[in-house]
């Protein structure tokens, strides 16, 4: 790497000059990995595994940039510091991209076989791993890619294993026919948690059953009972009708038979008090082979289940007439056959909440398989535990709630997947004796007949199955590694709060159940990245923001301080392009400041100083250090508060305001004074820029990178080292007691509201940027003070040398009057301008402005004009009369300061 010097820094920022240089140096230098540190406890993050399914988004990329941000600064401060990389294999969601690559060559996994098929998935995974891997490079992911992870690995394989047959050993894994959901399209098992339900108009339909008669009970006269039903095509799957015991409506018909309409079968009428009385008719249908409800309902009764849709959504030969039917076709068909025999009472519009497959979109169907589950309630019970009695910290608090609600309201987790893709459930089925054996090793030959006619099962298990295990799978368990005993727990999981349930609770409990620890001590959520007008991006809207895209126009930088700085954690944030914009300006801004710092001082020597041996020789100074020094403090508060925003906008502040705006101006002054002066201001320049760049680092690593590297040049002895060190393992500053300095503070701050006073009031009169103009100052208590600020007001204002009070014996004639707290400033307006030109001009502006609203007042006092104009051109004209009588009576003000 060749030696830079000052001059080396090129006049413009380019972050494609820097960012693969910096990268490649810090992951080849090995300063992603842990470095020991005994004395301090690791802090250590598992990386949210992206699915292999394509690139990164810019949900990945402020999970990307929040971790790397808690990362680099707890490696700054000194800790044992781990970031563990890796990657989902995903099922369904995998699966589907492959086959519908196949599809368009012809083909399907069907007609290639498991095996094939799976080889075709393998190779898009290496594919897409290798490109999620560079990206996060680009995003500048500081993590320890040795230790890099996919679920799939042999390593994880072999603790899924040990985690299924360790349950189902504890009698927490079963396999048996419940109601699960069924997606037609996957032609799989979904959780609760992978359906998405959708509000939805529909229809509620009121259909009448016929009650059989009963003995005395005339045959001629029919009774009925009538059910509301979203539905209609499941009545052909109907066993029974429910109704509330305390429903005192129907106490007479309970136990009576009903005869289900079209297909003529009788079914009782139940008592249960599943059925809410409030809805439709207060008497439901019950089809315990299409609704969970109905089949907790058929399981108190003992009703037979009666399927009528197939798992491709198709009515099956039980539908009747309507069976080989799409489900959708039948609905129809059935409501004109209802309406064509009078059963039908009415049809209201309906909103349904439909469930969707959270990969596909189709509306899936309850159906009755079987399936394997998890019994969740003992491992949920732990999980509440953990954050009731703060042993995890949720972020922010107010998810605390969605966490515990969903845990105390656990179901039973249906874990199995008819799929190809993922990790295959280790049960294998004896065609000799029947009995199932479940192992931790494949069986060849059943473990209880020893009969080698053994099949394994065909399904897969659910995806979060294996990333559930995640913070300690990645480390080695369970064998019993090094990294497992030193790293974990982990300390941090961050990630999006539309996974708490998905991933998040369930990690919580596998921790416990399978460690004896939560994984980990903080649960920071962080919202969804939308688009400009606030909605959520997707390719159908045209909205989706590509990050690659984003850095190669602006910069890493850029995106990353843009997706740090605008958001709060648990809410979603707007990526507004102006934001980019300005954050890319930032990033020249410590350029172009930091290039001018190096050059100005490079003659001075010095090197950089530790920022607690530079000594303050001047207001400026003293204020600088006690602004830094509060920094520091704030700073890392916020960050150990997971505000991770506006941390880094109070950094934005402090070097663009305090330092670039302020100080490096004032310093401009101080570098003229003797030799003293000049090496005390040079060293004060370097460190504050040498601490303002490792506050900043975290959050805009390659532009801190490659400035500090040029600053420290600056004090190697041997040239040929450089760099014999980095920022990202720089130390993490501290604050320095003696720059406590609240009396600076106060003073600079007025200093600054009077140079800020002037200026504005040189931009209100058009003064020339190069004319100095007078002043006078009745100062007061402050009037040394100011006195000793001289050279600071006529360099940063513009002025001639300040005439200084204590007090003022009489008024100032023809001056314009400020006040910058209890400073008095007069400013003479014969040394701004020429007054007899400008009342000149201000007379004719005046008249104009008179002239015009003479005008408006003509129009709008017409009768005819007002009347038919339409409204809003008349609030037009009525606005454009306020606006200049405003302009008149700025205007005569003006003038009366001038005359005096």
């Amino acid at each position: 790497m060749p030696t830079p010097s000052a001059a080396d820094l090129p006049k413009a920022y380019e972050p494609q000059a820097v960012e693969a240089k910096w990268y490649r140096f810090w992951e080849e230098g090995g300063y992603f990995k842990p470095r020991p540190n005994p004395e301090r406890k690791p802090f250590v993050i598992s990386m949210p595994p992206p699915n292999v399914t394509g690139a990164l988004h810019l949900g990945h990329g402020i999970t990307s940039t929040v971790e790397d941000i808690l990362i680099r600064y707890h490696r700054m401060l000194g800790d044992e510091t781990l970031w563990v990389p890796g990657e989902d294999h995903a099922g369904i969601a995998t699966q589907t991209v492959v086959e519908r690559l196949i599809a368009k060559e012809g083909t399907d996994r069907h007609k290639l076989g498991r095996e094939a098929f799976l080889e075709r998935v393998w190779q898009w995974v290496h594919q897409y791993k290798g490109r999620i891997q560079d990206q996060h490079r680009r995003l500048g992911a500081s993590c320890d890619w040795s230790r890099e992870r996919f679920t799939l690995d042999e390593g994880l394989s072999h603790a899924v294993r040990e985690v299924f047959v360790s349950l189902y050993e504890e009698g927490l894994i079963y396999r048996g026919e419940r109601i699960i959901n069924w997606c037609p399209r996957c032609m799989s098992a979904l959780s609760d948690l992978e359906v998405n339900h959708v509000d939805t108009p529909g229809k509620l339909t009121y259909v009448r059953y016929p009650l059989k008669p009963v003995e005395g009970e005339s045959e001629t006269r029919t009774r009925y009972i009538s059910v509301a039903t979203t539905r209609p095509e499941t009545i052909l799957g109907d066993t029974a009708i429910a109704v509330n015991p305390k429903d005192a409506r129907y106490k007479d018909i309970v136990g009576r038979l009903a005869i289900v309409p079209v297909v003529g079968r009788e079914i009782p009428i139940v008592a249960d008090e599943a059925v809410d009385l409030a809805f439709g008719t207060g008497a439901v249908k019950v089809t315990p082979a299409h609704d969970p409800t109905d089949f907790e309902i058929g399981l108190r009764h003992k009703l037979p289940a009666v399927q009528v849709i197939g798992f491709d959504a198709i009515m099956t030969k039980e539908a009747g007439p309507y069976a080989g039917q799409d489900r959708y076709e039948a609905r129809k068909n059935l409501v004109a056959e209802l309406e064509r025999q009078g059963l039908v009472v009415k049809i209201e519009d309906y909103n349904v909440p439909l469930g969707h497959c959270q990969r596909c979109d189709t509306v899936v169907e309850p159906l009755i398989s079987k399936q394997w589950f998890v019994k969740m309630k003992p491992l949920a019970t732990p999980a509440i535990g953990a954050v009731k009695h703060g042993l995890i910290r949720i972020v922010p608090e107010r998810f605390n709630k969605t966490y515990m609600d969903w845990l105390e309201n656990i179901h039973d987790w249906c874990i199995s997947r008819q799929l190809w893709w993922g990790h295959r459930i280790p049960v294998w089925y004896c065609e000799t004796c029947g009995e199932m054996s479940v192992s931790r090793e494949d069986v060849t030959a059943c473990l209880h007949c020893h009969s080698t006619a053994v099949r394994q099962d065909e399904d897969v298990l659910d995806t979060w199955f294996s990333s559930w295990l995640w913070p300690f799978s990645t480390l080695g368990w369970p064998g019993d590694s090094a990294d497992l005993r030193r790293y974990y727990p982990t300390a941090v999981m961050e990630t999006g709060y539309d996974i708490i349930f998905f991933w998040v609770a369930r990690m919580v409990m596998a921790g416990i159940h399978f460690m004896g620890t939560v994984p980990f001590s903080t649960i920071y959520l962080h919202g969804l990245v939308r688009d400009a007008k606030g909605e959520k991006m997707s390719k159908s809207k045209n909205n989706v923001i590509d990050p690659l895209e984003v850095m190669d126009k602006f910069g890493t930088d850029a995106l990353r301080f843009t997706l740090a700085t605008s958001s709060t954690p648990g809410n979603d944030m707007k990526l507004i392009e102006e934001r980019i914009v300005g954050n890319r300006n930032f990033a020249n801004k410590i350029w172009n400041a930091s290039r001018f710092v190096l050059m100005s001082t490079a003659e001075v020597g010095g090197g950089v100083p530790d920022i607690s041996a530079v000594k303050p020789r001047t207001l400026a100074d003293r204020w600088i250090l006690q602004r830094l020094n509060r920094l520091a403090q704030s700073v890392t508060r916020l960050i150990n508060d997971f505000q991770l925003g506006e941390a880094g906008r109070q950094i934005n502040d402090f070097f663009w305001s305090d330092y670039c705006d302020w100080y490096v101006e004032s310093a401009k002054v101080q570098m003229q004074g003797d030799e003293a002066m000049r090496q005390s201001t040079t060293a004060i320049l370097r460190a504050v820029l040498d601490q303002s760049l490792r506050l900043l680092h975290p959050f805009m690593p390659f532009v801190t990178e490659e400035v500090w590297q040029h600053l420290y040049r600056l004090t190697e002895s041997d040239q040929s080292k450089w760099p014999a060190s980095a920022l990202i393992i720089a130390p993490w500053p501290t604050a320095q007691e003696q720059f406590v300095d609240d009396e600076a503070e106060q003073q600079f701050s007025l200093l600054q509201e009077a140079i800020t006073r002037i200026r504005d009031a040189r931009n209100q009169m058009n003064v020339e940027s190069a004319r100095r103009i007078p002043v006078i100052m009745a100062a007061g208590e402050y009037v040394v003070m100011l006195k000793e600020q001289s050279p600071l007001i006529q360099f940063l204002a513009r002025t001639e040398e300040p005439q200084l009070h204590t007090i003022l014996e009489s008024k100032i004639e023809q001056a314009m009057g400020l006040l910058a707290g209890s400073v008095e400033i007069y400013l003479p307006l014969a040394g701004m301008v020429d007054i007899a030109k400008e009342l000149e001009r201000i007379d004719k502006e005046i008249a104009q402005a008179q002239q015009e609203c003479a005008r408006l007042q003509g129009k709008l006092s017409n009768e005819n004009f007002v009347a038919k104009a339409k409204p809003e051109v008349v609030a037009k004209e009525r606005e454009k009369l306020v606006a200049q009588e405003e302009r008149v009576t700025k205007l005569e003000t003006r003038r009366a300061q001038l005359a005096g």
